[in-house]
């Protein structure tokens, strides 16, 4: 058993690939390692099924927990379905591989990737995503690759690859990018609003890298040497020349129909009667076959679609960077926290805003220290929103991916959890489709952020940029279609506020993207932007000054950490007592932030004025209202806090003489009394007669 090593100083680490030891009967496989991290990738392929006509490519990628030295948190100690995390990642791993096979190659392949080490600083996605390039590239597998990822970080004006989780804690950018040595195939990427022109230097940046990290796979291939499989596509039976002639024309003109639907039955009509003239029997002898008429018909309408397109005309008639019609409403539903519809085409996101408290977070853990999320946007696809019938299975990987985006696209524009307190979650529901529901998402979010009152710092729009290429002819299309994404090179998805880009994501089915492209993209996309903005906040122009009614009333005071225990009690009786008598819930930090929730304004102000009044400190010189609890010879105790009393010495009761304090006072009399000290030994010393001549004062100056 001999290893293969490659490995190259980059960033602030060692960057290496190891083959020749471990998992030799699959495919092609692969140890990455920087830092203490390291991934183990595989790759395994297999025949392709009878009557495939698609390329059945599958990506995994798993975290062990054991990689970390942990063990799995809840009940059972075994991994189980993957994770959000894993599922993002998996889909990080197919995006920039699958344009890298040769058209019309059927064969399933599958790529695996386990985190074998975790030194918790730097995230293995990125490694597994080179692990996978590395793993087909050394395997016989038709792959053209090799493809490098980098994620790169944007640290005090310096672009940072590799950074770590406590570099990305003060990086405005987590930005990740694939591409060939030659140019830039996929790119998905979060920032604090993030100007255009600095994207367009950080993805190029980031190509920097990955020129390095190419060079370094195909030093590990060309040691390895592994001869690859040739592919040659089957040849063609000529029927796409037939196709082309006899319904070329009609498909152009069908392919213009008014309307998706519309559109798409006059399509399905005329490749019936194709079908009908050109294959009466796929049984007969030299007929041409169901499985070649069903491709050919795609090829031909993949062609006239991009051929209209670089032509400068669209299937709806647009030009090149309208966008559809746009609507947008809020306050659809009476009992929610927060509605809104926003409408772009034929596409429409509904969108559900619910606040609750603390409590309502989301414990996320992993290979990484546990956390708490108090922002979530899950993002739905029912199969009525394109017409058909599909049985409900919970998310998948799509839904996933798209709820990502949106949600890591908004959430730089949520207001500080110190001056807004809530856990928010966003629900996207999307009722119709047909074209970048994942933007409809975000600019729908906004909108119902702002009808359920949270105070964003600034309104964040979506849009996805299309792209038809051809030779050096390239025509970028703002607001795709769905049949504009199905048949073009290119779904280029940019959010963003007036100031700058929060989210990207770009998926290509072609080999790459040039500099130019990118920048024209990155300008197409802000004017779309601010177009779409304007209209939004035509609908609501700024953030609601209160919640709704039904959503819970949050107050705020901070405590000394020392009363903590004094606000719990023993037992937590203390705490519970209030919150049953007030009816709230109270959450109690360890820095003493003290949060009450109740339903309604006046329970919450009750249960903070009893939280101050347990846990308030004695100030020289207010005037409390406080109860007699003991008569003495020598002056009164008075109760002014919760647990807490002071003495009214029989000479400070009053300005006259005073034979006997029960003259003044008894037991359970309410008196008001000003602290006049506070010894050393934190004995309060109070004073009846202050407090009267303050007040006297008062009421004087009042008159």
């Amino acid at each position: 058993m001999s290893k293969i090593r490659v490995e190259k100083q980059i960033g602030n680490a060692v960057f290496s690939m190891e083959t020749g030891y471990l998992a030799k009967q699959a495919a092609g496989s692969c140890l990455v390692q920087y830092g203490d991290t390291i991934v183990l990738c595989a790759s395994a392929t297999g025949p392709s099924r009878p009557g495939t006509d698609f390329f059945p490519l599958t990506c995994d990628y798993r975290e062990r927990t054991a990689a970390a030295g942990k063990f799995p948190g809840g009940f059972m100690k075994r991994e189980g379905r993957p994770t959000t995390k894993e599922t993002l990642t998996a889909r990080l791993m197919d995006r920039p591989i699958r344009p890298m096979f040769p058209d019309g190659f059927n064969d399933e392949v599958q790529v695996q990737a386990f985190v074998m080490s975790s030194d918790k600083q730097t995230d293995a996605d990125v490694l597994a995503m080179n692990g996978a390039s590395a793993a087909l590239g050394v395997s016989a597998l038709p792959f053209q690759g090799p493809i490098g990822s980098v994620r790169l970080g944007y640290i005090d004006g310096q672009f940072v690859p590799f950074p770590t989780q406590d570099d990305l804690e003060a990086s405005s950018l987590d930005l990740i990018v694939s591409g060939t040595k030659d140019s830039v195939l996929m790119i998905e990427g979060f920032s604090r609003e993030m100007p255009e022109d600095v994207m367009a230097e950080a993805v190029m940046a980031a190509h920097g890298y990955i020129r390095e990290l190419c060079d370094l796979q195909q030093e590990l291939i060309d040691k390895v040497g592994t001869p690859k499989t040739p592919y040659e596509a089957p040849a063609s039976d000529g029927l796409f020349g037939v196709l082309e002639l006899q319904f070329g024309a009609r498909f152009s003109a069908a392919n213009l129909t008014d309307g998706k639907h519309a559109r798409h039955d006059a399509v399905v009509a005329l490749k019936e009667e194709a079908l009908a003239a050109l294959v009466p029997d796929p049984k007969a002898e030299g007929a041409y076959t169901l499985d070649s008429f069903y491709k050919n018909w795609h090829d031909l309408e993949a062609k006239i679609s991009r051929e209209q397109i670089l032509s400068g005309t669209r299937s709806d008639g647009r030009k090149h960077n309208e966008l559809r019609n746009i609507e947008c409403e809020v306050d659809l539903l009476p009992r929610v926290h927060g509605s809104a519809v926003f409408q772009r085409g034929e596409t429409q996101a509904f969108i559900t805003v619910t606040l609750g408290t603390g409590r309502d977070e989301q414990r996320v853990d992993g290979l990484f220290d546990e956390y708490t999320k108090r922002f979530m946007l899950d993002y739905n696809f029912p199969s009525f929103s394109v017409g058909e019938c599909r049985p409900i299975r919970g998310p998948g990987r799509r839904e996933i991916g798209h709820g990502a985006l949106a949600e890591r696209s908004v959430n730089p524009i949520l207001p500080a959890h110190d001056a807004f307190p809530y856990t928010i979650r966003v629900i996207s529901d999307i009722l119709e489709s047909n074209g970048s529901s994942s933007m409809a998402s975000v600019c729908g979010a906004t909108l119902g952020l702002m009808a359920a009152g949270v105070p964003i710092t600034n309104p964040v729009a979506g849009i996805s940029i299309g792209l038809v290429k051809e030779g050096d002819r390239f025509t970028l299309l703002t607001d795709i279609i769905g049949n504009e994404d199905h048949f073009g090179d290119m779904d280029f998805k940019i959010a963003g506020t007036q100031n700058g880009i929060t989210g990207i994501q770009l998926d290509l089915k072609i080999k790459g993207i040039s500099e130019e492209i990118i920048r024209a993209t990155l300008t197409q996309s802000r004017e779309a932007r601010i177009e779409i903005l304007r209209k939004m906040l035509s609908a609501i122009p700024r953030p609601r000054s209160t919640t709704a009614e039904s959503a819970p009333r949050l107050l705020r005071t901070k405590i000394d950490p020392q009363k903590i225990g004094l606000l719990i009690g023993p037992g937590g009786k203390t705490i519970r007592g209030i919150q049953e008598d007030v009816g709230c819930t109270i959450d109690v930090d360890e820095d003493g932030t003290v949060t009450v929730a109740a339903a309604n304004q006046a329970a919450a102000e009750e249960g903070l004025s009893r939280v101050d009044a347990l846990t308030a400190s004695v100030q020289v010189g207010k005037i409390y209202h406080g109860r007699v609890t003991s008569v003495k010879d020598f002056g009164a105790f008075v109760e002014i806090l919760p647990g807490r009393d002071g003495l009214c010495h029989i000479s400070e009761l009053s300005n006259e003489y005073v034979g006997s304090v029960g003259d003044i006072c008894s037991v359970g009399d309410a008196m008001k009394v000003k602290v006049i000290a506070v010894d050393e030994q934190d004995r309060v010393k109070l004073s009846r007669r202050a407090a009267m001549e303050e007040l006297n004062e008062t009421v004087e100056s009042a008159s």
